[in-house]
């Protein structure tokens, strides 16, 4: 069932998600010091295409709560609002409900990406 959301999920919303993501990675990785935050922005386009069967863990810190603010302010809340709006839309119908799930989580990612990792779920 993993493989058929999956699937379904890429053609619906997720390749647009991941786009997004890989927009905003490239954009961090122009500059030197935004390579890590680039980098990080790929890592979760991974996520945005193939978001079924895996998970997002959150930590803080004191280092990811000042990148997380500046992920923020450039590229963060676009993504988010990007990934509820399409959220909505999935739950309106009952069917939809487990890629609304699945959009809400993406959108939580793209505020506090900094400090999570992915994990098999």
């Amino acid at each position: 069932m993993r493989f058929i959301g999956n699937i379904l999920w890429m053609l619906l919303c997720g390749f647009f998600l991941a786009l997004l993501w890989l927009f905003f990675g490239l954009l961090w990785c122009l500059t030197i010091i935004g390579i890590p935050v680039g980098l990080q922005c790929f890592k979760f386009a991974s996520l945005s295409l193939w978001p079924f069967g895996r998970d997002v863990q959150f930590s803080n810190a004191a280092f990811s709560f000042l990148v997380n603010l500046l992920w923020l302010l450039f590229g963060g809340l676009e993504i988010a609002l990007t990934a509820s709006l399409f959220g909505l839309v999935f739950c309106v119908t009952i069917v939809g409900i487990p890629f609304g799930r699945q959009c809400f989580k993406i959108a939580k990612l793209a505020l506090l990406p900094f400090g999570a990792s992915i994990v098999r779920a």
